[in-house]
């Protein structure tokens, strides 16, 4: 009878343990799960990656610092990208717009990769089953350390320029050395600043020069001030240069008669028809007028010796004689009376 009552009890221990063994194991699946929201509802999205850094299935996927699924699978394809299929809970969809994007991150400085959802139009409409989220390229490693190898490279050629140039600025040479190093440059220099100085001093000069004149203007009964208010003085010199710009316009149309008269002349000149043309252009008529000058000059010398021999003839001399004596009375008797 104790041995019955012996095994009896043992088999209600081993009972026993089984049962918390078996409770214990419920519960640990129910946490995992509970953890990972495998029984949660949720729909499935896609994302193409070139490289996924050692993402691996059941990783998670944030939004806004929010876990909102598990990556569900992670595959290759046949053009060498990588496809991931997440896991997006029921209960994030209505938060999550369709245009957000994807790229790989890491769930704080060394732990596990992870996918962090971003961005998209907050009002616009919601991811859906079967959805396709765009991918941020990931600059890889060796990218980074070529970009880094470029950069010490360009830095290293700075610096080599830089170098240069401080060995020519020490030596003197090129505008700079000479400034820094040429004494008599730096005199010059000094010189041009004087000048300068003393441009300055005479243009604040002339700006007081200004200023007083423009004082001046405001003072009345002087002439500065009666050209700029006395309307009386200001029409009087509009006056004025209406009257010389009208005495302009009759110089004008004066000088342009008299370019009108001698083109005439000159016209005149040279058309042989006009009596001035052809005296000047016609060789025969003035060969003609000079004939008949010719022909009077000896007309008249003949009329002279013909009233000479008038003066001589027996029945004027008497009257002629007579003529001169009266003649040669007049002159003395005018010489007499002066």
């Amino acid at each position: 009878m104790q041995g019955k009552s012996t095994g009896g009890s043992r088999a209600v221990i081993v009972g026993i343990f089984v049962f918390i063994g078996v409770a214990i194991f419920i519960v640990t699946i129910l946490t995992l799960g509970s953890q990972h929201k495998t029984f949660a509802k949720s729909i499935t999205v896609k994302s193409f990656f070139d490289n996924v850094n050692g993402l691996q299935k059941g990783n998670n996927i944030w939004f806004s610092g929010v876990r909102v699924g598990i990556i569900r699978n992670v595959s290759l394809r046949q053009n060498g990208t990588v496809e991931v299929d997440m896991s997006i809970e029921d209960e994030s969809v209505k938060f999550i717009p369709y245009d957000v994007k994807a790229k790989l991150s890491t769930d704080g400085l060394i732990g596990n990769k992870i996918i962090e959802i971003y961005g998209g139009t907050p009002n616009a409409a919601k991811i859906k089953e079967g959805d396709i989220i765009n991918a941020e390229k990931l600059l890889s490693t060796e990218a980074m350390m070529s970009t880094l190898s470029k950069n010490n490279d360009n830095l290293f050629a700075i610096t080599s320029d830089f170098k240069i140039i401080s060995n020519r600025l020490a030596q003197g040479k090129g505008t700079l050395g000479k400034l820094l190093t040429d004494e008599t440059m730096m005199d010059e220099l000094n010189a041009t600043t004087g000048i300068l100085k003393k441009a300055a001093q005479n243009l604040q000069q002339l700006s007081t020069n200004v200023d007083a004149y423009t004082k001046k203007l405001n003072d009345k009964g002087t002439l500065a001030n009666d050209l700029v208010t006395d309307t009386v003085i200001f029409n009087k010199l509009r006056a004025t240069v209406s009257r010389l710009q009208n005495v302009a316009d009759s110089s004008q149309r004066i000088i342009a008669n008299f370019k009108t008269t001698g083109d005439i002349i000159n016209t005149g000149l040279k058309d042989k028809n006009t009596p001035a043309g052809m005296l000047l252009n016609d060789a025969s008529s003035a060969a003609t007028i000079k004939i008949t000058l010719q022909n009077l000059q000896s007309a008249s010398k003949k009329l002279d010796e013909d009233l000479e021999a008038v003066q001589h003839n027996f029945l004027l001399r008497r009257f002629f004689k007579k003529k001169a004596k009266e003649e040669q009375r007049v002159v003395l008797d005018t010489v007499v009376t002066k």
